[in-house]
Parts: C-alpha cells; structure tokens; sequence
C-alpha cells in the first residue's frame, strides 16, 4: 500500500443487520441469507438516463445484466394509479377525466414534438423565458395533471420549478418517454444481484486500465501537508496521492448539513396492492397530495431481481425530512405497503461539502492535489441527481465540462463502431 496513485476514491460498504445494529440473526421465514442483496440507498436507473449512458460507453456493461422495473405510479387521493406517459395511455388512464385527457394528449403530443434547435416546435413558447406555469396555463391543465407531470414525469421533488423557464422541464419529460419506449412497462432498469454490482463492474474496468482495489481498509487519517491533502493512513501504512476522492462521512470538518433524509427498508411478503401484482415498480407521492414540500418515494424490488428470497419484496420508502416527527411524515406510503414483516428506519444528514477543491490547494489553474467530496444522496428513487453530481466532481477535478459525445467517441476507438 505504501505507494503513489494518481487517484484515491473512498467508499464504504455495510450489511443490513449490521447497519442497524439488530440483535440476533434474522428469522428463518426470511429464507437463506445469500438469497438477500438489500441496497441502504436504493435507485433506479432511468433507461435513457445519465448513468445508463455512463456504463454503455465505458462498456460497464459487460460485466452487469440488468431487468426492466414493472410499473411507475403515482399517488392520488388515497390510491395509486399508472403514470401515463404516452397519447394511448393519456387516452385510457382513470387517473383523468374525458376532457382533461384530451388536453394532456394534445400537451404529450407537444412535448414529443419539442425541439430546442427547432424554432418551429416552440409554438409560441420561448424555452428560455416562458415559465413552466406559463405553460401548464397555454394546454389548461388542471393541478392534479400538473402534480404528476412536474412530479412523475419530470421527477422534480419540489414546485420551485414551475417559476423557472421550461425548456429543462420539457427535457426531463422527453427523457422521461424516451426511456420508456426503450423497454414499454416503465422508464426504469434495476441490476440484478442490487446496485452493489455496479462498483463490482468499474472494479473490473479499473483493473483493467491498472486500478487497484482494496477491500476492508479502514481509513484512520487523510494525511494533510501544507494546507494539500498528499494521501491516507490505513493500518498504519500510508497510501500517496494525487487527488483524493470520498463521500462526506470521511471528512466530517469540510461539509455542512443542509437537511435530512428518512428512509425506511420494508420486508413485505406480497406485492404492493394496486400494482397488478408487479414483481417491481416505483410510487412517486406528489408533495401537493399530502400537504407538504416535498415528494415521498417508493421504490419496490424483489426476488426477481435476485434481491431478495422467493416470495419476499423488498420496499424502501423515502423523502425530505421536514418536521420533527419523520416517521409520521411517511406514513401515506406505508399504509400503501402494509402488512409489513419487518422494517428498517434511517435518518441521515444531507451534507454537501463547503470546500469544492479548488480551496484545498494552491490556486493553480487546475490543481493535482486536491480533495474532491461528493454529496451525501437525497430522497429521490432515481440516479439523474447523482450523475450530476459526478459530472461536477469531474468538471472541479479537470476543469472541463464531462462530455458524453467525447466519452462516446473514445469508447468507439477502442471498441470499434456498433
């Protein structure tokens, strides 16, 4: 260990039991422990999204299988109901009258056609001043519309997007459709074996390129030299480097706390009701629905995705803390999950870092010694937040904006063209 790396990332790992300091072993009727593969922060990714792009050009996904999730809903009085996404499903949906689906429709057909490079498509909407309220208004749609569309479709976790100019909105929607027709039952794909495979699989592409792994490697100290982070201290040897990459629960001086996130892991032995028995599926709770600021998440897995044992569901609920009281903040979408066998509650710190690294060194143009830390994860079930978070930490890292077309070409020199 006693060497010198170009890059150090720091990451952590931990089983459920052990995470939340449970007595004893789990019972029998939860089945043999290596059936289980329970993720602390689960998320979806989208087909079309960031991350999935990601894998596909550094070809991660050799080394993963992944499954289509079933069913995206969304909540509405009391009951759960598919997310419509597309003209047929507007057409068909209960969660709609006859003439409000008629408008959706026509405001679906808009979107699908919207084309920021196309001035033509605008429709008299300008995508860099008209606001999103502005153009819920243009369509006339009602607010129920508007809370799942801002909400389920755009996957915003709050309303402060609505006095803001709507080409982004409009972007998330498209990506939102696009990664639905990639696979049909819903926009989302899961790993099979959980989100652990996918440090498994840039582990393997690392080695590749001369990465090295280390596993079980307490950290006791990140060795700090004239104001530059120059390595860490494990076991008493002393790991050199050149940029230090952690999450912040490694460096609890250098970031703040800007809220609190709830999540409850829920061991269910039946599918979620309303769901068509769906072996998989997402629930998004609008903030607007149960009077508070922002969305509750629900995100189901199970056996099917070699998570869990045969006949079990994992269900994981989380959302923004907002009073003193979180466990009661989530009780619409436990009631949505009851019977429940067994649960797991956890609150963790939002932190985000004070220092964005090029603080941490002298002010070179772009440093090689710096200490990078990324943000703690939010409530959402999906990973767009946190693919933007990566692309920051590399923008802050090499002082270039992360190009998924220059990612796309290097990978077409080394493998070819598809």
């Amino acid at each position: 260990m006693n060497e010198e790396y170009d890059v150090i990332v720091l990451g952590t790992g931990l089983t459920l039991y052990k995470r939340f300091k449970l007595p004893g072993t789990p019972p029998a009727s939860m089945g043999r422990g290596r059936d289980w593969n329970v993720d602390l922060i689960p998320k979806f990714l989208m087909a079309n999204g960031q991350l999935v792009k990601m894998l596909l050009y550094t070809e991660v996904t050799r080394y993963l299988d992944f499954k289509v999730i079933e069913g995206s809903f969304v909540y509405k009085g009391g009951k759960i109901y598919k997310v419509p996404s597309t003209e047929a499903e507007a057409l068909a949906s209960s969660l709609m009258g006859l003439f409000e689906k008629r408008r959706f429709r026509k405001f679906l057909v808009y979107i699908a056609n919207f084309d920021e490079k196309d001035p033509r498509t605008f429709e008299g909407v300008d995508p860099q001043k008209t606001t999103m309220r502005d153009v819920y208004k243009k369509f006339d749609l009602g607010q129920d519309v508007i809370d799942f569309t801002g909400h389920a479709l755009a996957l915003y976790r709050t309303d402060d997007y609505l006095d803001q100019p709507c080409c982004e909105t409009i972007n998330r929607i498209k990506l939102y459709s696009e990664s639905l027709a990639r696979y049909g039952k819903s926009p989302y794909l899961y790993p099979l074996y959980g989100l652990g495979e996918l440090p498994q699989g840039f582990a393997r592409l690392s080695a590749i390129y001369g990465g090295t792994y280390m596993l079980n490697k307490p950290i006791e100290e990140i060795i700090v030299q004239d104001g530059k982070v120059i390595g860490v201290k494990s076991e008493g040897e002393i790991a050199r480097c050149k940029q230090l990459i952690c999450d912040p629960s490694y460096v609890k001086d250098r970031v703040e706390k800007v809220g609190q996130v709830i999540r409850v892991i829920c061991v269910l032995s039946h599918p979620i009701k309303n769901t068509n028995d769906a072996n998989s599926c997402q629930i998004i709770i609008p903030q607007n629905q149960v009077n508070r600021k922002s969305d509750i998440y629900v995100c189901m897995i199970s056996s099917a995705h070699n998570v869990a044992a045969q006949g079990k569901y994992i269900a994981i609920v989380s959302t923004t803390v907002e009073t003193k009281e979180p466990e009661k903040e989530i009780r619409p979408a436990l009631e949505l999950l009851e019977p429940i066998e067994q649960k797991f509650v956890s609150i963790s710190d939002l932190l985000v870092p004070k220092d964005l690294g090029k603080e941490s060194q002298a002010s070179v143009a772009i440093d090689l010694k710096r200490i990078f830390i990324s943000r703690a994860y939010d409530a959402t079930t999906h990973f767009e937040t946190t693919c933007d978070d990566i692309k920051d930490i590399y923008k802050r890292m090499t002082g270039s904006e992360f190009d998924f077309e220059e990612m796309k070409r290097k990978k077409n020199d080394i493998y070819g063209e598809e």
